[in-house]
């Protein structure tokens, strides 16, 4: 074991116990195995279900099968899971010292889900009152209709007040009714991510539409 992959075990260890069970750290050795076999170590593999012998998430696979492509290091990025859980995510790209070789990989994945929702709740207690609070939220849509999808989707949770991964069905059905009538589901495709977001198939997307119509 070479004294940079003792140094990033250590600092694995160092920041799952700083931040805790919802902080994963991952160790990925790309001298001695392929990318996506790359994990050597990993702390509180339960946030991401990944274990030692798996990879690193596709993005980091894409950047490092990119010829001559230099990766920089990825910091503070927000992405969810299959199940609606919010990461926030970082890797660091472990370059050979003589040459632009990434030798390793130190990746973080904090899953934020429930830092989130207290984040919501008291932006609510702080919040001006409203006399229409499902109409006030929409008050503000960016112009370009992919910005426009994203800025509904989070006016949704925030809605609700808490992230999709902790609402149950009838605010997910909520949720749901204030992006129909906002005009989501005009957006092509829209769907796919609207499901995906909430964690749901598009089957069960398309029953909680229709159960919100007859509300």
């Amino acid at each position: 074991m070479t004294q940079t992959l003792k140094y990033l075990i250590q600092t694995a260890d160092g920041l799952a116990g700083q931040f805790g069970a919802d902080c994963e750290a991952a160790v990925c050795d790309l001298i001695e195995y392929a990318p996506e076999k790359s994990i050597v170590y990993i702390v509180n593999g339960h946030v991401t279900n990944r274990k030692p012998g798996d990879g690193p998430s596709a993005q980091i696979l894409a950047d490092l099968s990119r010829e001559n492509y230099l990766p920089k290091d990825r910091l503070g990025l927000l992405n969810s899971t299959p199940d609606g859980r919010l990461l926030k995510s970082s890797v660091l790209y472990i370059r050979n010292e003589k040459s632009t070789r990434i030798d390793y990989l130190l990746t973080i994945h904090h899953d934020i889900t429930a830092l989130s929702a207290v984040s919501q709740s008291l932006e609510c207690l702080v919040a001006p009152y409203a006399r229409d609070s499902e109409s006030s939220v929409t008050a503000s849509a960016p112009p370009n209709v992919n910005t426009f999808l994203d800025s509904l989707i989070r006016q949704s949770e925030k809605l609700i007040g808490k992230p999709a991964a902790l609402m149950n069905k009838e605010e997910k059905i909520r949720a749901i009714r204030f992006l129909s009538e906002s005009g989501a589901f005009l957006i092509t495709r829209s769907g796919e991510k609207v499901s995906r977001f909430f964690g749901i198939s598009k089957f069960t997307l398309y029953s909680y539409m229709d159960t919100s119509g007859r509300k």
